[in-house]
């Protein structure tokens, strides 16, 4: 809610300098000039949700729902050889795919690996799975080419990282996360003109995970 007292008080404070090294001082006074007096609002704690009995099989079915697909490797052969003929399978067969820097050697394709604005799919590997969205959580930084531009996104599930709930997942990745990380629940959508939703538009059309 607007108060007029805080609203002069910004405007009557001194004008902001050019970006430096006094800036972010100046910005952080007139904060707390504002809000001195104001009640402070409790953390609510832990939110509440239902823990599902079986994580995988959650995961599952809440990705599937939003368009998302999964798979699994029959075991029978190398991952590698065995992405590569899936690839090989699609309706579209992908000839030259853009692969992660995290993604390892064992799961790389047996394909030409190309730029993401050329490739026919982009193979990642996801931090981790959570069941009670539907997401997998993928790194924000040095991947997102091969996370967005491929018409078809491939990303492995590692065996164990498909967890209840989000707050568990951040949790169990707390030392290792960066600024910001991205949760992607199925295919790109996006339903901004005529409240119709459209696939594909801001990302890949087909999202796969592929649980290890």
């Amino acid at each position: 809610m607007w108060r007029p007292d805080v609203g002069a008080e910004l405007v009557a404070g001194p004008p902001v300098s050019a970006p430096g090294a006094g800036s972010r001082e100046q910005i952080l006074a007139r904060v707390a000039r504002a809000t001195v007096g104001r009640k402070r609002t409790a953390h609510p704690g832990n939110l509440l949700t239902p823990t599902p009995a079986d994580p995988v099989a959650e995961f599952v079915k809440r990705f599937t729902s939003q368009g998302g697909e999964v798979v699994e490797g029959d075991g029978t052969q190398p991952w590698a050889e065995w992405l590569t003929g899936f690839l090989g399978g699609l309706d579209t067969a992908v000839t030259g795919a853009a692969v992660g820097a995290d993604v390892p050697s064992e799961l790389r394709p047996q394909l030409p690996v190309v730029a993401a604005a050329h490739a026919g799919a982009g193979i990642s590997v996801a931090w981790a799975a959570v069941a009670e969205t539907g997401s997998l959580i993928l790194p924000s930084t040095g991947t997102r080419a091969v996370q967005l531009l491929p018409p078809v996104h491939i990303v492995w599930v590692p065996e164990g990282r498909v967890f209840a709930r989000l707050e568990d997942a951040l949790r169990e990745l707390r030392g290792a996360l960066p600024a910001a990380v991205g949760l992607h629940s199925a295919p790109s959508k996006s339903a901004d003109i005529g409240q119709t939703v459209v696939t594909g538009v801001h990302g890949p059309g087909r999202c796969i995970a592929v649980l290890a």
